[in-house]
């Protein structure tokens, strides 16, 4: 008896697995699941166009923007330049005149202008020299060329002598003060 219970569990397992089987195999359930496969590579491939679109057009405004700096950078100078033509005009005229010129002091006179002038210039396009003398010796500003025993005591550690002078654009270094430092 146990046996024909089994086998009966058994056979109506197996006629309820065939009517999922058919189930899963009608016509109805085979059309929507391609359906559902279409929509999937259709949305793939809707998703794989904008994709190359956006990389694209990624691509062009890189090369644009590569292009636009290039531009900049290659014109960026020709303001300063010129502004600067009228004062390299300036020294044309005075190395021609000090050939002609016997008194000293209107060729002084004459370079002096010239200075100013290249000087209130370079200070207009953002250019700062540094005041470092008798200052706090400073790495990021500062490059010294010697140290020596310093004078007075309250010079240790400061800079004692400029060599050169230091510049900077907008607060950035772009030249550093050569300095003799106190020991």
């Amino acid at each position: 008896m146990k046996k024909n219970k089994m086998n009966s569990k058994k056979t109506e397992d197996s006629v309820i697995d065939k009517e999922q089987v058919d189930v899963e195999n009608s016509p109805e359930k085979k059309s929507e699941a391609s359906n559902a496969e279409t929509e999937k590579t259709e949305e793939q491939e809707d998703f794989k166009e904008k994709f190359i679109r956006l990389y694209s057009e990624y691509e062009n405004y890189r090369k644009r923007t590569a292009k636009e700096k290039i531009d900049i950078l290659s014109n960026a100078s020709e303001k300063v330049i010129t502004d600067l033509l009228p004062i390299l005009d300036d020294f044309e005229r005075a190395i021609s005149n000090n050939d002609k010129i016997e008194d000293i002091e209107a060729v002084k006179e004459g370079f002096g202008l010239i200075h100013n002038k290249l000087y209130k210039t370079l200070t207009s396009k953002g250019l700062k020299p540094m005041d470092s003398k008798k200052k706090d010796f400073d790495l990021d500003l500062h490059e010294a060329i010697t140290k020596i025993p310093a004078p007075k005591k309250s010079l240790k550690g400061k800079v004692v002598d400029v060599v050169e002078k230091g510049y900077l654009i907008n607060d950035k270094v772009i030249r550093f003060a050569k300095v003799v430092v106190g020991e």
